[in-house]
């Protein structure tokens, strides 16, 4: 783990940012950066050890940030449903933070795998073509600009890369979940309260979701690997597993029946192809059985069977 640096983190409002944050402030001095309009998550992030600074990535105000940390990892993303808001702070945004902190040892963008046109199940290397993951009714409705968004700031992060030779690794992250939530968290929630379980008429609906632990535990093998220009890497659990397969593992642990139902208006299966990851920061260490189960544990104790 990394120990007594001063590192910058954004998204402190979100499930990856959040838990990192905490975690790594236990050993260095983490400047957590937000609007923090929410009092009681700034409470809960200072008693954690977060310094917490006030920013705004849209406008560009890092006046406290200190510009000389040894690690920035960008978390953060604007959902607002408003494309000109919403480029202006995640893409924009990035360019403007890479700048403030041009001479930090590592940059790491975190991205998605949503930034992937979809294509059935094929597994998604880092080299395929992107496109609107997202452009389906039931994203449309509350994250229009997501996928658009995520490959705008992608670009921006390997333009910084190259102009401040700020050294720069883009991870594109596959369904994050564990004691911070998640997409099997909804899935369980869902299930708990006997509402059906949407998966894409293109069945299965396959992906490789990364728990918690190996997030954090692959955040120094990420930094290791910044350069310049910038390199582009899938972030995602070594094991494929379905919404159907996890949904009804859920329903097993809390002795429930997962109610499945098949629409086109749902996202497609997104596989990786993790080659790149795992020869450059090693395969996750969490199997999904494992992770899920104690997600299970974390949030509903009482109701393991």
């Amino acid at each position: 783990m990394l120990k007594h640096k001063t590192i910058v983190i954004t998204g402190l409002t979100g499930q990856v940012g959040k838990p990192v944050a905490e975690a790594l402030a236990r050993d260095n001095d983490v400047i957590g950066l937000a609007r923090f309009s929410n009092p009681s998550l700034r409470e809960q992030l200072e008693a954690a050890g977060v310094n917490c600074v006030v920013a705004d990535l849209g406008s560009g105000e890092f006046s406290e940030t200190p510009r000389n940390p040894d690690y920035v990892l960008h978390f953060a993303v604007a959902k607002t449903s408003s494309f000109e808001d919403d480029l202006k702070a995640n893409a924009e945004g990035t360019g403007l933070l890479m700048d403030h902190c041009q001479s930090a040892t590592a940059f790491l963008h975190c991205s998605s795998t949503a930034v992937y046109q979809p294509n059935n199940h094929h597994p998604f290397a880092e080299e395929d073509p992107l496109g609107d993951n997202h452009r389906v009714p039931m994203m449309e409705s509350f994250m229009p600009t997501y996928s658009i968004c995520k490959i705008a700031s992608e670009s921006s992060a390997r333009l910084m890369a190259r102009l401040l030779e700020l050294p720069t690794v883009i991870a594109r992250l596959n369904v994050p979940y564990g004691h911070s939530g998640g997409w099997p968290l909804m899935h369980l929630e869902m299930i708990l309260a006997d509402q059906p379980v949407h998966v894409h008429s293109n069945s299965p609906s396959v992906y490789n979701p990364i728990h918690d632990d190996d997030i954090l535990r692959q955040i120094p093998k990420l930094l290791n690997v910044a350069s310049v220009p910038a390199i582009t890497l899938n972030w995602a659990g070594k094991e494929t597993v379905s919404i159907e397969e996890w949904s009804e593992f859920l329903a097993g642990l809390v002795g429930k029946e997962a109610k499945i139902e098949s629409t086109p208006d749902v996202l497609q299966s997104v596989i990786t192809n993790n080659s790149r990851m795992h020869s450059l920061v090693g395969e996750t260490e969490v199997s999904w059985q494992d992770g899920m189960r104690r997600m299970v544990e974390h949030y509903h104790p009482e109701l393991l069977s």
